[in-house]
């Protein structure tokens, strides 16, 4: 799981638009499955082994509507949004990354 501390000041190389985290992935199994999400780029960044790999080489680019279905489950896990809910561990809240 990623501190509280490093995701207020992670953001997308690309962007540099704040990220959604998924410590368990998609289907909130497994912290093995963890990811870090951009809507403003599209791109997913995997986390392996604890550690963020923000390399745009190594992200996963998605389609907008796997975007928005990864929002709608992340509001369904209740997990924050935007760097404000992270920092302040505020969930499920309605606002974009």
């Amino acid at each position: 799981m990623l501190p509280n501390a490093l995701l207020e000041v992670l953001v997308c190389p690309k962007s540099k638009q704040a990220l959604v985290y998924f410590p368990r992935g998609e289907a909130d199994r497994d912290e093995a499955d963890a990811f870090l999400l951009c809507p403003a780029s599209r791109l997913r960044y995997p986390v392996q082994d604890g550690v963020p790999v923000m390399l745009m080489d190594e992200a996963t680019e998605i389609t907008a509507p796997a975007v928005e279905a990864l929002l709608a489950r992340a509001r369904q896990l209740g997990l924050p949004l935007t760097r404000g809910d992270a920092a302040a561990g505020v969930a499920g809240t309605t606002g974009k990354a």
